[in-house]
Formats: structure tokens, C-alpha cells, sequence
């Protein structure tokens, strides 16, 4: 329909093979949505990131999911559509800088996290969200527990048939948002356009799928 830019993906599964609390279905929901958004949506192989623990793709360790991110970021150009697709444990940590209402942040947990640790949802904001180019379409699903504000976003929508729409996340401080930007501005990374800071006054334009 006139889209002209590139879409992209990262589609992460994690079954934890081996491990307690090993998952069953993670690989099969990245197989499932790889080849949806394929048929429909015209993602193709060579603009697509997949990390599993099948032992043919890349293993989603903290390093690689992270690295993944940075690189999709790095790739995409104004005007792109990205995706993002996470199947495995969420979980939650005691917040460590006090911009958690609840105390707590939410996590990603990747295949190594007993020795890499888990990722937080800070982490995720600094690295994929907060460096984005601007007019870049981005949906992130996230079929995870704990996933419903590890974007650190104020808006979200809920997939189970109470919304049509998406809607301000309840509590969500717009303070958080605005230290979130100005830790990243402030803390390397390359920097975020100008006009980031103003837009968060405004509507964000980014979509959470729960």
C-alpha cells in the first residue's frame, strides 16, 4: 500500500532446553509468526534475525539478544517497518534506580541468564526503543509473563478481546519516560534526534502486543 522502506525483524524463541523450566512451543511460536509475516506482511529472510536453542540458529544468550537489537537499530533507516517477537520467560527484578511505580522492573530472561543475568526492561528501552530512527513503524510482541510494560511505553494494547484499540498504560508516569531519554542521551549510545524529547510530551507512536 504504498510502503516503500524496509521491513525488518528479530524473532527470538527460547525453550530453555535442559534447563529448569524448559518451554515446549517458544520455537514453534517464532516458526508460526516467521511464516506470517512472511505470507502477509512481505518480511523476508534477508532483512529477518532469528535466534533459538534449537541448535541451528544463533542461541538467544543475553550477548546475542542485545547485539540483535543494536544491529536492528543500526540497520534501520526512516521510513522502515520493524518487528519484534519474543517467546519465553518473563520475569521481574527489584528495580534498581527507583523509576519503577511497583518497585520492580520487568525482565526478558535469555538462555544464559544464570550467569549473564536477565535483561531489564531499561535495558531494553536504552538499546532498541530510545535510539530508533524516527518515523520507523515498530511492533513488538512479547509473549512473555510479566511483558505488559517491559517497553517502558505509556501506551499498550492487550490481546485478549477486551480492546480495540490501544490504550495509556493505568499509573504510567510520563516522568519515567523523560529520565529514561535523558539517562540514554546522557549515557552514550550516539544520541537521540531533538525532537525525541519533544515527542514524548506528545502521543508516542510505538505499539506493545501482549
Amino acid at each position: 500500500d504504498g510502503f516503500e522502506g524496509t521491513k525488518r525483524a528479530v524473532m527470538i524463541g527460547i525453550n530453555y532446553v535442559g534447563q529448569q523450566g524448559e518451554l515446549a512451543g517458544c520455537h514453534n511460536d517464532v516458526g508460526n509468526m516467521k511464516r506470517y509475516i512472511q505470507k502477509v506482511h512481505g518480511f523476508t529472510d534477508e532483512h529477518m534475525t532469528v535466534l533459538m536453542d534449537d541448535g541451528q540458529h544463533e542461541e538467544p544468550t543475553y550477548g546475542n539478544i542485545m547485539a540483535a537489537f543494536r544491529q536492528l537499530v543500526e540497520n534501520t533507516k526512516e521510513g522502515d517497518a520493524v518487528f519484534v517477537h519474543y517467546s519465553g520467560h518473563g520475569g521481574k527484578l527489584r528495580d534498581d534506580d527507583g523509576d519503577e511505580a511497583d518497585g520492580y522492573d520487568e525482565t526478558l530472561v535469555p538462555l544464559d541468564y544464570q550467569d549473564a543475568g536477565q535483561i531489564r526492561d531499561d535495558d531494553i528501552f536504552s538499546t532498541l526503543i530510545g535510539p530508533m530512527p524516527r518515523n520507523v513503524t515498530m511492533t513488538c510482541v512479547m509473549d512473555c509473563c510479566h511483558s505488559g510494560t517491559v517497553l517502558d511505553l505509556p501506551y499498550s494494547f492487550v490481546a485478549d478481546g477486551s480492546q480495540d484499540e490501544m490504550t495509556e498504560t493505568p499509573g504510567f508516569d510520563f516522568g519515567t519516560l523523560i529520565k529514561l531519554f535523558q539517562s540514554f542521551q546522557n549515557g552514550g549510545g550516539g544520541g537521540i534526534p531533538p525532537e525525541a524529547m519533544e515527542g514524548i510530551q506528545k502521543i508516542v507512536k510505538c505499539c506493545i502486543i501482549l
